[in-house]
């Protein structure tokens, strides 16, 4: 993985490897929010999961993963 800015990190991983390093994710994250974003063969070209409080959450839109974001609380 190459860490492309603070936080941020990119890599080409099988599925058993992307499921292991988003488990080590779930672990460790405390306060914070992680998302993890790969190429998918659907219509948008990727898929995503995300974890913790986030102003953008993810909906499911007739099987498109979109983003909602939030306003303020």
């Amino acid at each position: 993985m190459l860490e492309i800015r603070a936080g941020v990190y990119v890599g080409d991983f099988s599925v058993k490897v992307r499921d292991m390093i988003w488990g080590n994710v779930k672990k460790g994250l405390e306060d914070g929010n992680a998302v993890m974003v790969w190429k998918a063969q659907n219509e948008a070209g990727y898929d995503f999961v995300t974890l913790g409080d986030n102003r953008r959450m993810p909906i499911d839109m007739d099987g498109v993963n979109l983003v909602s974001f939030l306003p303020n609380a």
